[in-house]
């Protein structure tokens, strides 16, 4: 029998009725955006915890009958039958509302920053940097997300040597916020006459976007230059006259933005350093729970390699939960939904552990 808070389920229910009142009662248009939002993120609990009294409702009618010797044996044969299938309905439902109840990262339902970078392996990595630019942009639009492409830097033979977009939409961090790491390739490069394979890496980030209230940036804190510039781009190409470019002084953090206005590379360009500055400060809070963070899946750290794509043998695997699949061209076309589902499967087998512990 799994243990579960009930005061939480209850208090969980209160506020999904108290909320489904107030709505009803026409509040003003802002708190009921504000009400709306919460009513979603209760409603599937409310629902779950309904579900489960009324199916602990029916084991103990079916025990009642199996003890009342009133009750003629036909029937109470039939309670004993029922009940194994009421008992299933239980543990099901009890392990739905515990995966429901873990603790929230409070970044999940954000929009992401997502940074790539080539890593060693020269011009091959800026390729295998641009094909995991274009699978992200795929996944997106598997997912309806809007992927919007902030900047890029091309590589000399294709690829880029760095590509940073924002993606919109719901759960995007939930879903894309295991894939920092590095990312490493083996295959043969088209240059190669002798057929030898060639291993190289591009870098991951992904960052939650952070919001003017999440991190002040205060003016004396940045420097900012504007240059002219240009660049080409391929197929994502702004014709781009204007670079703006945004030391933070305290953190060094550096963020050069270039497209065709610069009123929107500076508002660009902020939005990245405000995300940078956000993973900072969150990557702070997880150092102080260093020995916490060794039990999730990966640290997030860029340094950490955290998947490797086999072309000659079509393999994909991911080295932090020993997830192999044989269908990488149809990864690389963005079907990623079976490694992000089984990243998250996994982090939250070990937030359940980490709670049975506590």
């Amino acid at each position: 029998m799994i243990s579960l808070p009930r005061d939480r389920m209850d208090q969980v229910v209160k506020r999904f009725e108290l909320l489904e009142a107030q709505m009803a009662a026409g509040p003003a248009a802002d708190q009921y955006v504000k009400m709306a939002s919460e009513y979603a993120e209760l409603g599937e609990i409310a629902a779950k915890v309904r579900a489960l009294r009324g199916v602990e409702q029916e084991q103990a009618d079916l025990e009642l009958m199996l003890t009342d010797k009133a009750i003629d044996a036909e029937m109470r044969d039939l309670a004993e039958m029922e009940l194994p299938e009421v008992e299933d309905r239980i543990e099901n439902l009890q392990q739905e509302l515990q995966i429901l109840l873990l603790p929230k990262d409070v970044a999940d339902e954000r929009n992401a920053i997502l940074e790539i970078r080539a890593g060693t392996g020269g011009d091959e990595a800026a390729l295998f940097a641009g094909d995991l630019f274009r699978m992200y942009e795929r996944y997106a639009a598997s997912k309806g997300w809007k992927f919007e492409v902030d900047s890029l830097s091309d590589g000399d033979a294709g690829g880029f040597k760095e590509a940073i977009a924002t993606i919109s939409g719901r759960g995007v961090f939930a879903h894309l916020k295991f894939e920092s790491g590095v990312h490493r390739v083996q295959r043969v490069p088209d240059t190669e006459a002798s057929g030898r394979i060639h291993t190289s890496a591009a870098t991951v980030a992904v960052l939650p976007e952070a919001q003017e209230v999440d991190i002040e940036i205060r003016p004396d804190d940045i420097r900012i230059d504007t240059t002219r510039a240009s660049s080409s781009g391929g197929q994502h190409a702004n014709t781009t006259e204007t670079a703006v470019r945004i030391l933070h002084i305290p953190t060094g953090i550096i963020v050069v933005q270039a497209e065709k206005s610069q009123h929107q590379n500076r508002a660009k360009a902020m939005q990245i350093l405000r995300a940078r500055l956000y993973d900072l400060e969150r990557s702070k809070v997880d150092g102080e729970r260093s020995e916490a963070r060794k039990n999730q899946v990966g640290s997030g750290d860029r340094s950490e390699r955290i998947r490797t794509y086999n072309f000659p043998q079509g393999r994909l695997t991911d080295h932090r939960i020993n997830l192999t699949l044989y269908k990488l061209d149809r990864v690389m076309e963005g079907e990623l939904d079976e490694v992000v589902d089984a990243l998250i499967a996994d982090h939250q087998s070990k937030l359940l552990a980490d709670m049975g512990q506590g």
